[in-house]
C-alpha cells in the first residue's frame, strides 16, 4: 500500500509539472512562439496611427501581435495619412508610432527636438508607386516614365490621351491621386514631379478605397498609389507597365527594390517609434521588436517587398539595445 501511495504522488507531481511546462510553452510569441519579452505576459495598449499606404501592413501585424504573442495587448491602428499621423505623433502624450510612407521631415525632427521627444525610425519594407488605369483602358498599359509625369504635370500640358500619344483617343485625361496628407502624394510631388504643380483638376482624395472606386468608374482615369492597394484590387484595376529606359516594367514583388527594375518608382515605407514612451511601456517596445522580427512575412502578405536579413536583424539588435 505504501508503495502505491508514493507512484501516486511522484504521477500527480509529474502531471503537474508537465501542464506547468505546456503553459510555459504557449504561443505567447512572435511567429516561432517567444514573445520579444522572453515569455513575459503583458498588459496595455499601442497606439499606432499614419500613413494609408502602410495600414494594411500594420493592421495585419497588430492581429498577429495580438492573437500569437500578447493576447493581453490591445494594438489600435489608424490612418489619418502621414503628415497628419506625425501631427498627433509630435506632441505630448501622442501616439506610441506613426507609420510612414516617407522620411520624417527636418520641420517634424525639429518638433521632436523642442518636446525632447527621440524618436526611433524604423523601416519596414519597400513599396512601389503604382499607376492605375481603368480595366477598360486598352491604349495606356504602357508608358514611358516621361509620359507619366507629363500626364501629372501642369506644364505637361497633357489634357486629351491624344496629346500623350496621337494613337490615343481624343478624350479628357482624369487625373486621380491621394492628397497631401499622404506621404505617397509628397513622395510622388517631390521625388517624381520634382515639386511642380499638379495638372490642373487632379482629383486628390484622403481614402485609397475611394480612389480604387473613381478610378474603376472612369474609362478615361489615370492615377497613383502603393501597390499593395493595386495587389488587393486587380480585379478592379490595371498597373500601367513603365518603361524607364530599358523597355516596359510591372511593378510586382521582384521589380520593387532599391536597385531593381522598377528602383525609380520604388521606395521605402517606415514606422517611427517614440522611444521614450517604449521606455515606459514595455508592450510599445515588445510590439517594436516583434514588428520587425516578422516584418519580411508580414511585408509579402500585405503588398510589399521586404527588407534583407541584415537589415532586419540590425533593426532588431537596436531595438533591443532600448531594453
Amino acid at each position: 500500500m505504501k508503495s502505491f501511495k508514493r507512484f501516486l504522488l511522484l504521477t500527480i507531481v509529474a502531471s503537474l509539472a508537465v501542464f506547468a511546462a505546456a503553459c510555459g510553452n504557449s504561443n505567447n510569441g512572435s511567429s516561432d512562439g517567444t514573445s520579444a519579452e522572453g515569455g513575459e505576459e503583458l498588459e496595455g495598449s499601442v497606439v499606432i496611427d499614419g500613413s494609408g499606404t502602410v495600414f494594411p501592413f500594420m493592421s495585419v501585424m497588430a492581429e498577429k501581435y495580438m492573437t500569437e504573442a500578447q493576447e493581453g495587448v490591445s494594438v489600435e491602428v489608424s490612418r489619418a495619412g502621414t503628415s497628419a499621423g506625425f501631427k498627433k505623433f509630435l506632441v505630448e502624450d501622442g501616439t506610441d508610432f506613426n507609420n510612414a510612407s516617407r522620411q520624417i521631415k527636418d520641420e517634424e525632427k525639429a518638433q521632436a527636438d523642442e518636446l525632447g521627444m527621440e524618436v526611433k525610425e524604423m523601416k519596414v519594407a519597400l513599396d512601389g508607386l503604382t499607376i492605375v488605369i481603368n480595366k477598360e483602358n486598352d491604349w495606356a498599359k504602357e508608358l514611358t516614365e516621361q509620359e507619366i509625369i507629363d500626364i501629372f504635370l501642369a506644364e505637361g500640358n497633357k489634357k486629351k490621351w491624344s496629346d500623350v500619344r496621337s494613337d490615343f483617343p481624343d478624350e479628357e485625361i482624369k487625373t486621380y491621386g491621394p492628397n497631401e496628407n499622404h506621404g505617397t502624394y509628397e513622395f510622388f510631388w517631390e521625388n517624381i514631379l520634382e515639386e511642380k504643380d499638379l495638372a490642373e483638376g487632379t482629383n486628390l482624395q484622403q481614402e485609397y478605397s475611394t480612389l480604387v472606386d473613381l478610378v474603376s468608374k472612369d474609362k478615361n482615369a489615370i492615377g497613383f498609389f502603393g501597390y499593395g492597394y493595386y495587389e488587393s484590387n486587380k480585379d478592379k484595376l490595371t498597373a500601367v507597365k513603365v518603361d524607364f529606359g530599358n523597355g516596359p516594367v510591372e511593378p510586382s514583388l521582384d521589380t520593387i527594390a532599391e536597385d531593381g527594375e522598377y528602383a525609380n518608382f520604388t521606395r521605402p515605407v517606415f514606422t517611427y517609434l517614440n522611444v521614450g514612451l517604449a521606455k515606459e511601456k514595455p508592450q510599445v517596445l515588445d510590439y517594436a521588436i516583434y514588428t520587425m522580427q516578422n516584418a519580411q512575412k508580414v511585408a509579402s502578405e500585405t503588398g510589399f517587398a521586404p527588407l534583407t536579413d541584415e537589415e532586419i536583424q540590425k533593426s532588431v539588435e537596436e531595438l533591443e539595445g532600448l531594453k
